[in-house]
């Protein structure tokens, strides 16, 4: 009887399952009214299942391979799997709970088993193969785009082991499964370890020297977590910085900034030691398992620096700039608190204490002052004005599409002729189920027949009480930047899934979030966007030419942390061997060899370096790489103007539009008339 039960049960389930079909909502936008959380695992069995079959359609197709018969299908191949990994996938990052956690656990040693039966499918690859070589041989005509897609595919299948011997791949696919779970562990540890953590105050003496604001919001985190009357902070970067910015008292300093840079590190269940050490080690074997020395090696292959050497080159070059310049802020900062007279010398957790009264003095500014100007709200009306103004596009609020939170809002995107873009979701409000940093992605790719649906997440100030969310500098700039990567999807013109929107190089895929940034805190931006949430009155020009005087301000710090990541991401995976490998000692001893000075550290540590879980690996000196384009490209806009209509055309026509749709380079040297120069990047960080 309860045989029957069940079975009845899941049918009904599978009947009733919103992912199985299209969704039935406007736009055809994830309906977060219907899912419920036991809808997700049977629909990807089912979506597993599905995509097998269109797979053996491909496989056993007695007609010859064709473009349209073999890769058109394979790209087209998943729809219900790639419609319930969308909006799962979002949720475990952006919104997850216990639920989420243990099923994904169980989803992706399956998931990655379904991968490497695709990608290891010796049929499958036989006719991929055979086009690859018609192409090559002249036999088989395909336009740009196409030849990418089949390009990328062919590489996707020998990179995935299809033409190892059948142990080689047997042992592959046991990586793989291992990774998929391990990644996942890593990044579950991370945020548990950061959700453990808060810093409770019961003296009001302690709140000495933090701005009212940052007062008002620690207060109501306290209320939140039932301990009213008191002041909370979390290591959430809106909570964190302004403390270590602000607070007086230098034990609380420490205390946070001790356990932001212990994340993973506490012998305990959320350790990540033993954890990046494993997953050092598999990747590594992997690398070797396909033919390379290391999986730097492996990785960089397809990127646009190509190999390990050009991209430690381009960062010790960069180093030799920046740790000069960050041992003069140290020296300055030093000579701040000598003059106190206290007999300190200056620690970690000291910097950005002394770098914001640094700041004061010297251009008579400082981020509370600055505050009152960038509401969320404010810099949100900002960005749409400025790319309406760059490309045409309208955003226009809508309650009509369900979301998973009641913090996100939706927005209907439209072109200048009026024809739909996409949907944009955004999340900007910091919770206890959403991991720090900020992020964009989508819950549906473009095609030649679909417009997208993508959204940014991040974590910025709360509101408190009657004061709205008022973002910093920082957190302005990151709005833009994210933007840029939505507007790299939303934009899209390409007519498959695999070359559309973001789906470049790694090191390419940061120039259009990048840019964006620069029109962030423009002068004639600002006069636009930024008003004072409680009078309303508009920026003066005098705050923002102490905003632009202070642009290359403590750039030697923020370029070295970046930097020295960067270069541990790569002094990770370039290792041949990881027999004895203890990850904080190395750590230790990489800092050491670079010279870098007890007072920074890197940006992301060892053991909560989400990014190298989440695509980044050997790849965190993307963001480093793009700014040499970013600084490059944007010298066109200072030269024909903020809103030049055909630099902005050419930007969207030759980057924005194209995908990854054709070689990135050519795409660059497309719009910019030439390669990248590295001499814009020196000087927007002041570095030469």
């Amino acid at each position: 009887m309860s045989c029957l039960f069940c079975a009845c049960s899941q049918k009904e389930n599978l009947t009733s399952n919103p992912f199985l079909t299209e969704f039935q909502t406007p736009y055809a936008t994830p309906d977060f009214d219907r899912i419920q959380f036991e809808h997700y695992e049977p629909a990807f069995l089912k979506g597993i299942e599905q995509q097998n079959e269109e797979i053996q359609s491909i496989v056993q197709n007695t007609e010859a391979p064709t473009f349209e018969n073999t890769v058109v299908a394979l790209d087209n191949s998943g729809e219900i799997l790639s419609r319930v990994s969308g909006v799962f996938f979002a949720l475990t990052e952006a919104d997850t709970n216990d639920s989420l956690i243990a099923l994904q656990g169980r989803i992706a040693p399956m998931l990655s088993e379904h991968q490497d039966n695709i990608y290891l499918n010796a049929d499958l690859y036989q006719r991929i193969a055979t086009l690859h070589q018609q192409e090559e041989d002249g036999t088989l005509s395909l336009n740009t785009e196409q030849h990418y897609l089949l390009d990328k595919y062919y590489k996707r299948f020998v990179r995935s082991g299809a033409s190892l011997d059948a142990d080689k791949q047997q042992r592959l696919r046991e990586i793989n499964k291992q990774l998929s779970t391990l990644t996942i562990d890593f990044g579950n540890h991370v945020l548990a370890d950061n959700n453990a953590y808060q810093l409770v105050i019961d003296k009001e003496e302690d709140l000495a020297g933090l701005p009212e604001a940052v007062i008002s919001g620690a207060a109501h985190e306290a209320e939140a977590r039932g301990l009213a009357g008191k002041w909370v902070f979390t290591l959430q970067e809106s909570s964190r910085l302004p403390l270590l910015q602000y607070a007086q008292n230098r034990e609380l300093r420490k205390n946070i900034y001790q356990a932001y840079t212990s994340l993973g590190n506490h012998d305990n269940a959320n350790d990540n030691k033993e954890v990046l050490k494993q997953i050092l080690t598999l990747r590594l074997e992997k690398a070797k398992l396909m033919g390379y020395k290391n999986h730097a090696e492996y990785v960089l292959a397809e990127n646009m620096a190509k190999t390990p050497e050009t991209v430690m080159d381009f960062l010790n070059n960069l180093w030799g700039y920046s740790i000069k310049n960050a041992r003069k802020e140290a020296a300055e900062l030093q000579g701040l608190m000598d003059r106190e007279g206290r007999g300190e010398k200056l620690e970690a957790w000291d910097w950005w204490y002394y770098a914001e009264k640094l700041r004061k003095e010297k251009y008579d500014l400082n981020e509370d002052e600055v505050k009152p100007y960038f509401s969320q709200e404010d810099v949100w009306n900002g960005l749409c004005y400025v790319v309406n103004k760059l490309y045409g596009i309208t955003l226009t609020p809508t309650d009509s599409i369900p979301v998973y939170n009641e913090d996100v809002k939706t927005y209907i995107v439209k072109d200048a002729d009026g024809s739909l873009l996409g949907i944009f979701y955004q999340d900007y409000m910091p919770r206890a189920g959403k991991r720090s940093g900020a992020w964009m992605s989508n819950f549906r790719e473009a095609d030649g027949q679909t417009r997208p649906l993508i959204y940014n997440v991040a974590s910025f100030t709360k509101p408190a009480g009657d004061m709205p969310s008022l973002l910093t500098l920082d957190e302005t700039c990151t709005m833009f930047h994210e933007f840029g990567h939505a507007l790299h999807g939303l934009l899209t013109q390409c007519q498959y899934k695999g070359t559309s929107g973001t789906a470049v190089a790694r090191d390419f895929v940061e120039l259009p979030s990048q840019i964006m940034e620069n029109w962030a805190l423009a002068p004639e931006v600002l006069r636009v966007y930024a008003k004072h949430y409680k009078t309303r009155e508009v920026i003066p020009d005098e705050l923002i030419a102490k905003i632009e005087k202070q642009a290359l301000f403590n750039q030697g710090f923020q370029v070295t942390e970046r930097l020295a990541a960067s270069l541990l991401d790569m002094g990770f995976h370039t290792l041949t061997s990881t027999e004895g490998l203890d990850v904080m000692e190395f750590e230790k001893q990489t800092m050491d060899k670079l010279g870098l000075i007890p007072q920074i550290a890197p940006r992301y540590r060892a053991t909560y370096f989400n990014h190298i879980m989440g695509g980044y690996d050997a790849g965190y000196y993307s963001y480093l790489w793009a700014e040499r384009l970013v600084a490059d490209a944007f010298e066109a806009f200072k030269e024909h103007g903020l809103f030049d209509q055909e630099t902005a055309t050419s930007f969207r026509k030759n980057i924005l539009e194209k995908g990854g749709s054709d070689d990135p380079m050519k795409l660059y040297v497309n719009f910019r008339g030439a390669e990248p120069s590295i001499e814009p990047l020196l000087k927007l960080h002041g570095l030469k």
